[in-house]
């Protein structure tokens, strides 16, 4: 594409889930919108890649969570995507790797008791989660493991408001195509404008300015769907500096981390039922948790969350694949080892435009949502899944923040009688 004026009334920050549904509200809305992407790819921390196995399997998000309320399986059967409605099987996780039924009811009666104390938290002044468990219960570290993999954290570092205020369902599906790739479909109804980094914000004047390396974009308003993370890290810096509240908000709700390493499973394993789920110890938080054959497939998922994820991911992805031979050896005998071949894995930390894989809130700083998502001088305008009050760290939750900003955006032009301010410069398309 040759150069050309650019003139926007509103410029999305990332081509995620959030800056998706932003854009494609706005253009149905009848707005101009561009969508800046800092990736070569569409679809932020939703990435589904093609294996040498010939599957494609999702290094970032993969489960329809919510699925009864989940817009993303309306989207899917609209671009004909394919919907695995299979559960996950989550609750049986101990009786396959040994536990005797009474223990894994012990276990669910536990976990129940834990949520009824965050129930009760909830009414009281906020709290780091850990301070919740009972003393002494052997299930205590399964519910910290269980953190790391729903929140990216251990308890001791989340805040029990936040954890109490996640809304699940119960109802989890999967896209068979992958979750990213339906994802990177929707990009396809969006003017998306990739390997674009935002570096700085100037809304000082009337408008908002972006600059990029390629050049300076003026539009109306932004709508910002980068994560706190990033912001609370310098990456973007903003003329005038943000609020003093909307920087306490980038730092109160860090991402977490959590990982996927996947194995081709060669050979016959007719003991490995398709679906599976299974934790590989409740004894220690350096454990993986497994979905064994998914969709029925020759692979096997690895799942990795909080500290121990992060070791991993700086040791590099072979320590992380040896890992998961190790565990599962111990598991199912030596000769599995020979039968895994390392595929694909994801280290999100090191991703400068996430820094991590979905947003905790620190102990005390539940509230720090509701600032994150508020707008700013009536341009600024912030979605992403840290901006959801109950489905933070989900990819419906970022969908829905998108439409919410991008509503937020066209109120204020509908206000507006007098226009985008004109761009003089030019930029590369």
């Amino acid at each position: 594409m040759s150069d050309a004026l650019v003139d926007v009334e509103v410029a999305v920050v990332g081509a995620g889930a959030a800056g998706l549904a932003a854009g494609r509200r706005l253009q149905a809305q009848g707005r101009s919108v561009l969508v800046l992407e800092a990736r070569d790819r569409i679809g932020g921390r939703a990435h589904s890649v093609m294996t040498a196995a010939g599957f494609p399997v999702d290094l970032g998000c993969g489960w329809l969570h919510s699925a009864d309320r989940n817009p993303w399986v309306a989207i899917a059967r609209q671009f004909g995507f394919t919907i695995d409605e299979t559960p996950p099987g989550w609750g049986d996780r101990l009786v396959r790797v040994g536990f005797s039924l009474a223990e894994q009811t012990d276990w669910l009666r536990t976990r129940a008791a834990f949520d009824e104390r965050l129930e009760e938290a909830a009414s009281a002044p906020d709290v780091a989660a850990i301070t919740l468990l009972e003393p002494g219960n052997r299930w205590n570290t399964l519910l910290e493991i269980i953190s790391t993999r729903a929140n990216g954290v251990e308890l001791d570092r989340l805040s029990a408001h936040d954890y109490h205020r996640y809304e699940d369902t119960g109802i989890n599906w999967r896209v068979t195509e992958g979750y990213g790739a339906l994802v990177a479909r929707l990009g396809a109804e969006v003017p998306v404008r990739r390997e674009t980094p935002v570096t700085a914000v100037d809304w000082s004047g009337a408008g908002v300015a972006l600059q990029m390396p390629s050049g300076t974009l003026r539009a109306r308003a932004a709508i910002l769907t980068a994560p706190p993370s990033v912001i609370a890290a310098g990456a973007i810096r903003f003329t005038p500096d943000l609020p003093p509240a909307k920087q306490q908000a980038a730092h109160g709700l860090p991402l977490g981390i959590d990982n996927k390493f996947h194995f081709h499973l060669g050979g016959e394993w007719p003991e490995l039922n398709p679906n599976w789920h299974i934790t590989g110890t409740v004894q220690r938080l350096e454990t993986g948790s497994y979905q064994l054959k998914p969709h029925g497939r020759p692979l096997i998922e690895m799942f990795l969350g909080g500290d121990h994820a992060l070791a991993l991911e700086r040791d590099g992805l072979a320590a992380t694949a040896a890992f998961g031979r190790d565990e599962l050896a111990r598991l199912y005998g030596s000769r599995i080892r020979t039968s895994l071949t390392p595929l694909a894995g994801s280290a999100w930390t090191t991703d400068p435009y996430s820094r991590g894989s979905y947003s905790y809130a620190r102990p005390g700083h539940a509230d720090d949502r509701a600032l994150w998502a508020a707008p700013t001088a009536d341009r600024l305008f912030f979605a992403g899944e840290a901006t959801s009050p109950d489905f933070f760290s989900t990819t419906h939750g970022a969908y829905i923040s998108g439409l919410r900003a991008a509503d937020e955006a066209i109120a204020m032009l509908s206000r507006d009688a007098h226009g985008i301010p004109e761009l003089r410069r030019r930029m590369p398309c």
